[in-house]
């Protein structure tokens, strides 16, 4: 991934973490950024050109690959997260390491080109359907560390841990293929994974139904050892809320205090149901929030107190999710106006807030804490935005980034440069030649 060459960058407007820079110098060695220089009004001879306004590379904190299959077919209609993880499963069904690794190779493209340079991917889909593990065990997790590296974006693969389909009950059909027996075996299969200059390995317990109690710790302590990224969908519904009282007689965030989940090397995914004492304990562990507000408004999930859990100190993180759409700009700015709608105020957040959830504190909820910053030592990713489309045409930003997180989109991406080396260039994915069609293809693959 990265790039053994010295290269230099002008970025005609920069924002560097608190304020928008025009006019900034960029050099890179080896992948990472080795000296950043402002006011520098005209780009000097040998210098590559970003035009617009250029980010830190966003993160997309959480994802699963294979719903990006469903865009389309799932928005109409009347039903809840329940039926629509009916028609999911039969799109799981189908997936192979092949049709897997097609699909996500042409994801993760996407992501390249709404400016995305990092994606946690939730990855639970582990074995043949029926439960019968791959010649390589890993191979579903492999395809999709090959599909990132041959889209140009870094992955953390959230190795994930799914034994039951609810509280005291054995996988049903559909999830056979998404379990290994027991936290231990799940452990025993992730210690073979091998991280590489583009991919790490965290783990994910996927909810307090699909792990039971007493194998928690399992996951936590595998982790832990690692110093490895834990993530876990938490009370998205209230429905795993209801379960978990009436099985352990407290809530799922609780359970997972109880369990030693919580800490700051771990994100819980959505945190849409909480109560006080569970806002309190995830702020006070440091655990961090992934708020997925695409994702939660498509299957009317809710509203996430994500304001009261950032005061309580738990970092917050964004993510694209389902992929109903693949935009980290408007997951920002979705979290922001949601909040609006709930509270019928205003300035919840900046664009400096917004945009440092969607760059330095998403890159660490997935262990890239070298990533989200334009300084000297980060990692060379950025991400430029347009600033002459018809959604962001208008004065030049100098103070802030509004322009780009409250109207910019993924459609505004110009450039995207991971390691240094431009992955998407005025546009265009430079590895990945005709997106839509690789992404066409895949999807027509599974859904037939």
């Amino acid at each position: 991934m990265t790039t053994q060459t010295t290269r230099t960058y002008w970025l005609e407007h920069a924002w560097l973490g608190t304020h928008v820079e025009p006019g900034v110098l960029v050099r890179v060695a080896d992948g990472r950024i080795a000296a950043v220089r402002t006011d520098v009004p005209a780009p000097p001879p040998g210098a590559e050109i970003l035009r617009g306004l250029t980010l830190p590379g966003l993160a997309n904190a959480h994802s699963h690959a294979f719903h990006r299959a469903l865009r389309g077919t799932v928005q109409v209609g009347s039903g809840t997260f329940w039926t629509w993880r009916e028609v999911m499963y039969s799109v799981a069904d189908r997936l192979t390491p092949e049709t897997y690794h097609a699909l996500a190779r042409a994801v993760y493209a996407e992501m390249a080109l709404a400016g995305i340079t990092c994606v946690g991917e939730f990855h639970y889909v582990h074995h043949a359907p029926g439960g019968t593990p791959y010649a390589d065990p890993n191979a579903m997790g492999e395809a999709l560390i090959e599909a990132a590296a041959e889209a140009g974006i870094r992955i953390t693969l959230l190795d994930t841990c799914y034994l039951s389909s609810g509280f005291g009950k054995a996988p049903d059909a559909h999830q056979q293929r998404f379990s290994d027996g027991d936290a231990e075996a799940w452990a025993e299969r992730c210690a073979v994974l091998k991280e590489r200059d583009h991919a790490r390995v965290g783990a994910a317990i996927h909810s307090v139904r699909a792990v039971p109690a007493g194998q928690l710790a399992t996951v936590a302590g595998w982790a832990a050892e690692r110093r490895a990224p834990l993530h876990v969908h938490l009370s998205e519904q209230t429905a795993e809320n209801d379960a978990c009282l009436a099985a352990h007689g407290r809530t799922p965030t609780r359970l997972l205090a109880d369990h030693g989940v919580l800490g700051p090397r771990t994100t819980g995914v959505h945190n849409t149901h909480l109560t006080d004492e569970d806002i309190a304990l995830l702020g006070g562990s440091g655990t961090g929030t992934c708020m997925c507000p695409t994702t939660e408004r498509d299957l009317a999930d809710g509203i996430g107190p994500a304001v009261a859990l950032q005061r309580a100190g738990s970092p917050l993180s964004l993510g694209s999710d389902s992929h109903a759409v693949i935009d980290l700009l408007e997951e920002a700015r979705a979290m922001e106006l949601n909040e609006r709608l709930r509270t019928r105020t205003r300035g919840h957040w900046t664009a400096a807030a917004l945009l440092r959830a969607a760059t330095a504190d998403g890159h660490a909820a997935l262990g890239w804490t070298d990533a989200g910053t334009i300084e000297p030592g980060a990692l060379a990713d950025l991400t430029t935005i347009a600033l002459d489309s018809v959604r962001t045409a208008g004065p030049v930003p100098r103070l802030g980034a509004e322009t780009a997180v409250f109207a910019a989109g993924a459609a505004d991406v110009r450039h995207t440069v991971v390691g240094g080396r431009h992955v998407v260039r005025d546009g265009a994915h430079t590895l990945v030649p005709d997106v839509p069609r690789a992404l066409a293809a895949a999807v027509e693959a599974l859904r037939g």
